[in-house]
């Protein structure tokens, strides 16, 4: 389903180890942006299980609602470093186009 890189899940990690609470991410998509959607990434402390999927990849739990698989099927969530800048990098496969300054896309 999403892949969590090492980089990614090492950041992840780190992060809900310093808020003292955690079980993993929830990944989606909102409207948004010139090019209609954008990611969203959270924390999870308590997941709504009956209305969420959720697996592991690398050792982080991932929580997805069924609504956005179809936006997100195949995707790579990694953390990259690019000079002063440092974030999480959205890799999917299902992109068919992103805006001029990257904060959203279209499927």
């Amino acid at each position: 389903m999403i892949s969590v890189t090492d980089a990614a899940a090492h950041k992840i990690k780190t992060a809900i180890t310093r808020r003292g609470s955690g079980l993993g991410i929830q990944v989606g998509v909102r409207t948004t942006g010139c090019s209609g959607l954008a990611y969203v990434l959270e924390y999870v402390d308590n997941p709504n299980l009956p209305s969420v999927h959720h697996y592991d990849s690398n050792g982080v739990k991932v929580f997805i609602d069924p609504k956005n698989i179809p936006y997100l099927q195949g995707m790579i969530i990694d953390f990259v470093r690019n000079g002063l800048n440092e974030g999480f990098e959205f890799r999917n496969p299902n992109e068919r186009d992103r805006c001029g300054c990257g904060e959203s896309f279209r499927i």
